[in-house]
């Protein structure tokens, strides 16, 4: 009988120090939840105050108008500012060092990272094309008239800045932090991926059926390969590929970017090809990780060190 090898997992990785209080997680939880709601308003009333004082035309409501572009990047840095809280929730009340949520080895492995980057490109590819030929399936608030080419090129070189930022923050937010808050107190590793993952569909908003469909699954297949691989590496290559593309196909046509559908928003038949994509890339990762090995358990907490002299014993007299 084969003796298994000792470690733990990605999900449970909040006993890695052996400081693991049940109050921790649930703390953590409430607190990111304020200070990410602190960080927003700040962020938004600063937007503001930047479009008051550049003499920005106003909107119908009365904001200034920061136009499709400013009003994408305030939104995905919006975003983006969940991962610096992440970070310092897991330090406290977590008390376990930050690389702890980025991989079992306690760091975001970059190596890895960019071995996922162009494996991820195959599926992304393959949803992104399916979305053009589908008809009313992107684009729908927009027209098909192309931007030209300095308008496109301003717009991704924003994107480009801002993207990996916005995905890694939402990995780090569903599949790294609520995965391991749930798993400091279950074993199942699909116990503990599935609260994240219903989640992160809802926080896309209520659309259809079918797009809180696809972005359960996308969720499911995310932190599966998360567990799978005991880092984040390919949640974000996934993520941050399928954003580049959705966002850069909606810069490349006229009011693109002013469309408020989300990925909730997918019909049926989208839905079917983003799930065989997520399919298609975690097989893909699967067998990548079979030739790269990358490292899924992390060594167990250590063991109290014993005091360094024997301690006393009560003196009895001689016999």
């Amino acid at each position: 009988m084969t003796t298994p090898t000792p470690g733990l997992p990605y999900h449970r990785l909040d006993h890695a120090t052996g400081r693991h209080r049940w109050w921790r997680p649930p703390t953590g939880v409430l607190l990111f939840l304020v200070a990410y709601a602190v960080a927003v308003l700040v962020l938004f009333v600063g937007s503001y105050v930047f479009g008051l004082a550049a003499g920005l035309p106003e909107t119908a409501d009365g904001d200034p108008d920061l136009g499709p572009l400013g009003d994408t990047a305030v939104e995905l840095a919006s975003l983006a500012v969940a991962l610096p809280l992440v970070l310092l929730v897991v330090l406290w009340p977590g008390r376990r060092p930050v690389g702890t949520v980025s991989s079992v080895t306690g760091r975001l492995r970059f190596g890895w990272l960019g071995r996922c980057l162009p494996v991820a490109l195959v599926p992304v590819l393959l949803l992104t094309a399916t979305a053009f030929l589908l008809p009313g399936a992107e684009g729908g608030e927009g027209s098909d008239t192309w931007v030209g080419w300095r308008s496109f090129l301003v717009s991704m070189t924003v994107l480009v800045l801002l993207v990996p930022f916005q995905a890694a923050a939402e990995e780090y937010v569903f599949r790294g932090w609520l995965t391991q808050a749930m798993g400091a107190f279950v074993r199942s590793p699909w116990i503990a991926l599935l609260p994240q993952a219903v989640l992160f569909a809802a926080a896309h908003g209520w659309g259809t059926p079918w797009g809180f469909t696809g972005l359960l699954v996308n969720g499911l297949v995310a932190g599966w390969l998360t567990v799978r691989t005991g880092g984040l590496e390919a949640a974000i290559s996934l993520h941050v590929m399928n954003n580049l593309f959705a966002f850069g196909a909606s810069a490349a046509i006229v009011g693109g970017l002013s469309s408020e559908e989300t990925a909730a928003d997918m019909p049926w038949q989208l839905t079917l090809v983003s799930v065989a994509a997520d399919l298609l890339y975690a097989a893909l990762v699967l067998r990548l990780a079979r030739r790269h090995r990358p490292q899924r358990l992390a060594p167990p907490p250590a063991p109290p060190v014993p005091p360094p002299y024997p301690a006393p014993t009560a003196w009895r007299p001689a016999p």
